[in-house]
């Protein structure tokens, strides 16, 4: 199974000696690896324009623009931004390799290449893209509100309900590959409640923020990789119907907000990820909504609301 996957892998060799182009793409070749090759970064960035690779081996050190800067450039497209880079070079030193992945390389092998070596990293590479590009793609498929930035803040992707919501909110808010001021700033808030500790964890709170008399929530979800951390938006309502059944029915807000999701057929586990919380913490309101409406059952509770709600 693991040599079929390699054969379906494009790698995108970026170097501009024809003596290390040669050698990668008879040892990539002989591997079962489709290769593309650019002898620049402006004809990589131009080759990524019409054929997206699965991977990119990049030197470092190239005439013109250098690997770092190209590696920069394709990260910035959101399309490509899961495309992992490995960087190729001489440069063993600290400062070279912290550049490198910081401009957004996944990992570096220095010159002369050891070919076991870098189809062993080659291999892992791949899998741990197309895991964090598949869920990816399974999370833009279910309309869920999330984005992922790396641990300086930097946005890396985010679903597409997500960025229409954002979008929505901050039209004239910079560019649509950054977020917005007010956004970075509660993400910011959130890691760093996480950095008081060894790793960030979902229990660590949420915040929001209000916006043109709406209410935006964040919370952390997880770290889903070495630099990618997992965050979730909700739009929630502060409209007027929460505040009728706070004080029709001597609610608090919270179980106002949980008893009207009710009233509008949503699950405890739907109203847990509306809400922010978990199902068995709305379990815990609704027994206390039971208790305050004199109720036994969801039914019951989603009568008296509907009648509030009507009157």
């Amino acid at each position: 199974m693991r040599e079929e996957s390699i054969r379906r892998s494009t790698v995108l060799v970026v170097d501009d000696t024809p003596e290390t182009l040669g050698f990668l793409t008879d040892t990539l070749d002989h591997a079962g690896i489709t290769v593309l090759i650019a002898t620049d970064g402006e004809s990589a960035l131009e080759l990524v324009d019409q054929i997206t690779p699965d991977l990119v081996l990049m030197d470092a050190v190239m005439p013109g623009m250098n690997g770092f800067e190209t590696c920069r450039r394709l990260k910035r497209d959101k399309v490509l931004s899961h495309m992992p880079v490995i960087f190729m070079t001489a440069l063993s030193e600290t400062e070279h390799v912290v550049e490198g992945l910081a401009a957004g390389g996944v990992d570096y092998v220095t010159k002369p290449i050891v070919v076991d070596e870098l189809l062993a990293r080659i291999r892992v590479h791949l899998a741990n893209a197309r895991i964090a590009h598949g869920t990816r793609v399974a999370l833009d498929a279910t309309g869920r509100f999330l984005l992922a930035t790396d641990r300086a803040g930097r946005l890396l992707w985010c679903t597409p309900k997500a960025e229409q919501l954002l979008s929505e909110l901050f039209p004239d808010d910079g560019p649509s590959n950054a977020l917005p001021a007010a956004v970075a700033m509660q993400l910011r808030r959130l890691r760093e409640e996480g950095a008081k500790g060894a790793t960030l964890h979902a229990s660590q709170g949420r915040c929001s923020l209000e916006i043109a008399g709406r209410r935006l929530e964040f919370s952390f979800l997880s770290s889903i990789g070495p630099d990618e951390l997992l965050f979730r938006l909700t739009e929630v309502s502060v409209g007027a119907d929460e505040q009728l059944l706070q004080t029709t029915l001597n609610l608090t807000a919270r179980e106002s907000e949980v008893l009207l999701w009710l009233s509008r057929g949503k699950s405890n586990r739907e109203i847990g990820a509306i809400l922010t919380i978990s199902p068995r913490t709305v379990n815990k309101h609704l027994e206390q909504i039971f208790v305050k409406l004199g109720v036994e059952n969801r039914a019951a509770a989603v009568a008296r609301a509907v009648r509030a709600l009507s009157r």
